[in-house]
C-alpha cells in the first residue's frame, strides 16, 4: 500500500504537472481542484464547467468560454472524475482533499475567489436579464442555483475588498426574485406559494440572512434600505440575522437606533422566538441586551420565549431566560400547557431536568385538556422522561 508520504508526494508532483501545461490548461485545473475542494455541496458537472468560463469583474458570461468536462478532466492530470450515475464531478480520492486542505497555498484564499466568481455571474448581463423573469430557466444557466444558494456562504467565511464591491452592487438594488426564491427553497418547512404577489426579499434581507456583516454595515451606511422593511414573510433583516445565528450582523443591526427588535413575522414570531427557536444562544442573549425586547412577551399560542424554549429542548436558552427577572416561569400558553409540560410532552429529558429542580414546576399541574406534564410523557412514550417526573413526585 501506498504510505501517506508517498501518495503526497504523487499529488504533489500531478498539481506541478497541471501549472506547467500549455495555454489556458493550468488556469482550468487548479481552479477546477478549487472548486472541487472547497464547494458547499458536490457539483454538477455542467455547474463546473460554468464556473470555469467566469472571467472576475467581468459584466458578460461568455457562453463561449465554457469548456467540456472532458477537458477539464484532461486538465486536472487525472485528479479528478466524474460520477456517472449522480453526474457529480469529484476528487480521484479522499486524500487528495486531505492533501489540499494541508497545502492551504494550492488554493490561495478559496471562499473569496469562489464568492468572486459567484458575483460576477450574478451581476452579469445575462443572469441579470433571467433572473427578472419569475421562474427562469435554469438549465440554460446551471450553475445559477449554485450562485444563489452558496455565495453568501463562501463571502461570509473570507471577504476581500473586490468581492464586498460586487456584493454591494448585486445587493444595493432589488434583489432578484429567481435568486431568492432559489435560496428560500433551501430553508426548511418554508412554504413559497404565492410569493411574486408578496412584499420584496431586499438586499439587505439578503445580506442578514447570509450574515455578511461587512454587507450588512455597508448597505445600512449607503442608506439603501428601510432597516425594518417586512419582506413576503413579514421577516425584517433582523429576523433573518437572528433565525440564522448571524451574531455579528445581529449585533450591526441591533447598534442603530432605528431598529425594531421585537417586529412580528407574518406568524407571529419575534426575532427572540426566531432565534430561541433555532437554538441561538448568542443571539437571544444579545436581544435581551435591548431594553425594548420583552423576554416574556406571549406569541403565538400564547408561548412566551421560554415555553418556546422548552417545546425545542433548547436548554441554555432556558437558563439564559429563566435568569431574567421579567420571565414568569409559572405562565401557561393558551392550552394551559407550563414549560414542564411542553418539554415533557415533547420528551426533552435535558430540558426536563432543568425545569423539575424548581418548586414553580409541578408534574401534576394539568392543562386545559386534564393532562400533566407525567400524563404527557407516559402517552407519548418518553419513558426516560417520565421516569424523571416520577422521581420528583416521590421526593416532593
Amino acid at each position: 500500500m501506498t504510505s501517506g508520504l508517498e501518495l503526497g508526494d504523487v499529488y504533489g508532483a500531478s498539481i506541478e504537472r497541471i501549472k506547467v501545461q500549455d495555454g489556458d490548461k493550468p488556469r482550468l485545473g487548479m481552479t477546477a481542484l478549487m472548486w472541487i475542494s472547497h464547494a458547499e455541496r458536490p457539483l454538477q458537472a455542467d455547474e463546473l464547467c460554468h464556473a470555469l468560463a467566469v472571467e472576475l469583474g467581468s459584466t458578460d458570461f461568455n457562453a463561449s468560454n465554457v469548456p467540456s468536462i472532458s477537458i477539464l478532466v484532461d486538465c486536472c492530470q487525472g485528479l479528478i472524475t466524474v460520477d456517472k450515475e449522480a453526474s457529480t464531478v469529484r476528487l480521484i480520492h479522499f486524500t487528495l482533499q486531505e492533501y489540499l486542505f494541508a497545502h492551504p497555498e494550492i488554493s490561495n484564499r478559496p471562499h473569496s475567489a469562489m464568492a468572486e466568481f459567484c458575483l460576477t455571474y450574478l451581476n452579469s448581463r445575462q443572469v441579470e436579464a433571467l433572473s427578472t423573469t419569475p421562474a427562469p430557466y435554469i438549465h440554460n444557466a446551471p450553475f445559477l442555483e449554485y450562485c444563489s444558494v452558496c455565495w453568501g456562504v463562501h463571502a461570509r467565511r473570507e471577504l476581500s475588498d473586490s468581492a464586498r464591491t460586487l456584493a454591494l452592487k448585486l445587493l444595493q438594488e432589488h434583489y432578484s426574485p429567481a435568486s431568492t426564491k432559489l435560496l428560500l427553497k433551501q430553508v426548511p418547512h418554508l412554504d413559497l406559494g404565492g410569493f411574486y404577489s408578496c412584499p420584496p426579499f431586499n438586499g439587505l434581507h439578503c445580506a442578514s440572512f447570509f450574515g455578511i456583516a461587512k454587507a450588512v454595515a455597508g448597505l445600512i451606511e449607503m442608506g439603501c434600505y428601510d432597516i425594518n422593511e417586512r419582506d413576503f414573510l413579514g421577516c425584517t433583516p433582523l429576523a433573518w440575522a437572528a433565525h440564522n445565528g448571524h451574531e455579528e450582523a445581529v449585533r450591526i443591526l441591533l447598534g442603530r437606533e432605528e431598529v425594531n427588535p421585537s417586529q412580528l413575522d407574518n406568524n407571529g414570531l419575534t426575532p427572540l422566538s426566531s432565534a430561541v427557536i433555532c437554538g441561538h444562544d448568542g443571539v437571544v442573549k444579545l436581544l435581551l441586551g435591548r431594553q425594548e425586547v420583552n423576554a416574556d412577551e406571549p406569541g403565538i399560542y400564547g408561548r412566551t420565549p421560554l415555553l418556546v424554549a422548552a417545546l425545542f429542548g433548547c436548554e441554555g436558552i432556558m437558563r439564559i431566560l429563566l435568569k431574567q427577572e421579567e420571565v414568569n416561569p409559572d405562565r401557561l400558553d393558551d392550552d394551559g400547557r407550563t414549560a414542564l409540560s411542553l418539554a415533557a410532552w415533547n420528551g426533552h429529558e435535558g430540558t426536563v431536568k432543568v425545569l423539575r429542580g424548581r418548586e414553580e414546576f409541578n408534574p401534576d399541574k394539568p392543562d386545559n385538556h386534564g393532562q400533566t406534564p407525567l400524563s404527557l410523557a407516559t402517552k407519548r412514550g418518553h419513558s426516560r422522561v417520565a421516569a424523571l417526573l416520577q422521581a420528583r413526585k416521590a421526593v416532593s
